[in-house]
């Protein structure tokens, strides 16, 4: 079969001063001993990079399954502990091309974090940013907007979660309305930061949320309540845990989340690799991808 060419081209052409993949961004590479770099997966070529902010991490890789759709589209938003140096989109690239090798169209996001303008709010202000791509690629490819599914590894269950929550105007970008997406999948992540913050700070091997965050929630307890799902649940029909190093979300939190309408779901890995669940051809992601998959195709 053949891509879905004549859309691609459209979106390269209407796309302005959208640099090649490969300088899209000046962030860090992730050291490929840790980053599950041993994939059965060759990383494909972006069908497209699309920008939408103007600093040099504010872009997505799109990546579209051959034949003529509509797909399901995954929004993904990868980890490194919120600190600049440690990871950027690239280590995704493997899962996002395993999921277009399954019929998944992938928007792999890149963001600031601490140390190059992140932090709060300004990952916040990107991601809120980089989720309004997601129209603009419903409006120019071959994607089923009925369903988007936002995904989140590590650091990135963050974003995967916030973006599906309605937010007031404490919250770090303002006041916004939750986009619209069916599902989310965190990969490895904490369902709630502030509760979480001790196991998210170990599996990191530094603190990692205080950083990010701009202080410790006695000290900006406000902001640590405004991103919290006991305050603002996601909107989801669905939500998926996939975990490995952290624990499954407490019930307290899992309750929290549920209350926006998901029905929420966790399998844990108890004792595997934090890359191990996002690695194809690792014996650990392959016991969990047909539950992803689910997740990602629901509604077919």
């Amino acid at each position: 079969m053949k891509r879905f060419l004549p859309l691609i081209l459209l979106g390269a052409a209407c796309t302005p001063a959208t640099p090649a993949p490969e300088k899209a961004s000046t962030a860090v590479q992730p050291n490929n001993a840790m980053y599950g770099t041993d994939a059965a997966v060759v990383p494909s070529t972006p069908d497209a990079v699309l920008r939408y902010a103007d600093h040099a991490r504010g872009f997505a890789e799109l990546r579209l399954p051959e034949g003529a759709g509509p797909f399901p589209l995954a929004v993904i938003y990868h980890g490194g502990c919120w600190k600049t140096g440690i990871a950027s989109q690239a280590y995704m690239a493997p899962l996002t091309t395993r999921w277009q090798q399954l019929g998944i169209a992938t928007l792999n996001v890149d963001y600031r974090e601490v140390g190059d303008g992140g932090g709060w709010p300004g990952s916040f202000e990107d991601w809120a940013a980089s989720a309004r791509l997601i129209e603009e690629v419903a409006g120019r490819y071959p994607i089923d907007r009925a369903r988007i599914t936002l995904v989140g590894h590590s650091a990135g269950a963050l974003p995967a979660q916030w973006l599906a929550s309605r937010q007031g105007a404490d919250g770090p970008a303002g006041a916004r309305e939750a986009v619209k997406a069916r599902a989310a999948i965190i990969l490895d992540g904490p369902g709630d930061v502030g509760a979480e913050r001790p196991a998210f700070d170990a599996l990191c091997q530094f603190s990692a949320v205080d950083p990010f965050m701009g202080g410790d929630p006695q000290r900006f307890s406000e902001r640590y309540t405004a991103i919290s799902p006991s305050t603002a649940a996601p909107q989801l029909s669905e939500l998926l845990f996939v975990q490995a190093k952290l624990p499954a979300p407490s019930a307290p939190t899992q309750a929290a989340i549920a209350a926006g309408g998901a029905q929420v779901t966790v399998r844990e890995n108890i004792g595997q690799s934090h890359f191990a669940i996002i690695t194809p051809g690792n014996p650990v992601y392959a016991a969990n991808e047909p539950a992803m998959l689910a997740v990602l195709k629901g509604g077919e």
